[in-house]
């Protein structure tokens, strides 16, 4: 059996369960946020080793039965009908707790991306720079940190074209609104403010002449090139992931056979099955490293390009599986 942990309303989860369906593979789609209040696990430690189950809808799931596991997106654990917010927060840390403490135990070695612990060591921007800088990507000259008197010198040596980054993805609200932090253009006007870096550190680093940008997919052992022509477009010249202009293009992108060795390596490198790696062509043709997410998107690539990132992940979910 197959275990994916993800939201409900996961439309890329979708797109591979129908897949599961036509290779008749039995799987569980369930979310975290079902633990504790409507989902039942159990551990027990006896003279014949462990033994972890999980109930919920009805039917209680054997965990040594797990072949994989995609460890997608899910929401975290929640005990909504305990009133108290002190003691509802104690049940939620509690849940969690021991999901780590079941994944770590749980026999199954196929884990997409990794292990939920794991994952957590690895999923650092400034890790992921340092290791693409090893295997021998372009990497743009980078700042990171809280010291505002950083920010006018890097403004500086990018000769005015500087942007900033956040290290994570993390949506909070502003004016009651959700907001999300995207690359952002730093103008001569900006510096003035410079002492707001203090309260929240940053990435700072030139702002890159593109001919495209590029989402490169790995799953196990494939790779997925999609080119994004994203300086078509004002709305996403800066960064491709405003989705508002859907007449930009998405085609399969040829990587150079050392670059798609890079991506394969920098993954691997990282004890990960699963990477999306964003990358710049510039108009002198160097390939540039920009990042990798650990658990990016990737249903808009196989959409909008036309690559079966769907199928190589169902294939590598039942691969091995008796």
């Amino acid at each position: 059996m197959l275990l994916i942990i993800s939201d409900p309303r996961d439309d890329s989860v979708r797109m591979v369960v129908r897949r599961l369906a036509e290779r008749d593979v039995p799987f569980l789609w369930w979310d975290e946020a079902e633990f504790p209040e409507r989902t039942v696990i159990g551990t027990r430690l006896s003279g014949e080793g462990w033994r972890q189950s999980l109930t919920h809808g009805g039917t209680t799931y054997d965990l040594a039965e797990v072949t994989a596991v995609w460890h997608r997106r899910p929401n975290p654990p929640s005990a909504p009908s305990v009133a108290d917010p002190s003691q509802r927060a104690y049940a939620e840390q509690m849940a969690r707790q021991m999901l780590q403490g079941v994944y770590e135990l749980m026999p199954a070695e196929r884990w997409m991306p990794a292990r939920p612990k794991h994952l957590a060591r690895v999923d650092n921007k400034l890790l992921h720079l340092r290791r693409a800088v090893e295997l021998g990507f372009t990497v743009p000259d980078t700042v990171v940190g809280n010291d505002p008197g950083d920010l006018v010198p890097a403004w500086r040596r990018s000769g005015g074209r500087l942007i900033s980054k956040a290290l994570d993805f993390r949506p909070f609200f502003v004016d009651g609104e959700d907001h999300h932090v995207y690359t952002t253009k730093i103008e001569r006007r900006d510096l003035a403010g410079r002492h707001r870096v203090r309260h929240c550190p940053v990435i700072l680093q030139p702002n890159l002449a593109k001919a495209v940008e590029l989402r490169v997919t790995v799953v196990g052992d494939r790779v997925f090139s999609a080119e994004i022509d994203s300086q078509s477009s004002r709305l996403t010249s800066q960064d491709w992931r405003h989705y508002e202009d859907l007449g930009v293009a998405y085609r399969p992108h040829p990587l150079p056979a050392e670059v798609e060795k890079r991506c394969l390596r920098l993954v691997d490198s990282l004890g990960l099955s699963y990477g999306a790696v964003d990358l710049i062509l510039t108009p002198d043709g160097e390939y540039v490293f920009l990042e990798l997410n650990v658990s990016g998107q990737w249903a808009f690539v196989e959409l909008r390009a036309g690559l079966p990132i769907g199928d190589a992940i169902a294939g590598w979910l039942t691969e091995g599986r008796s």
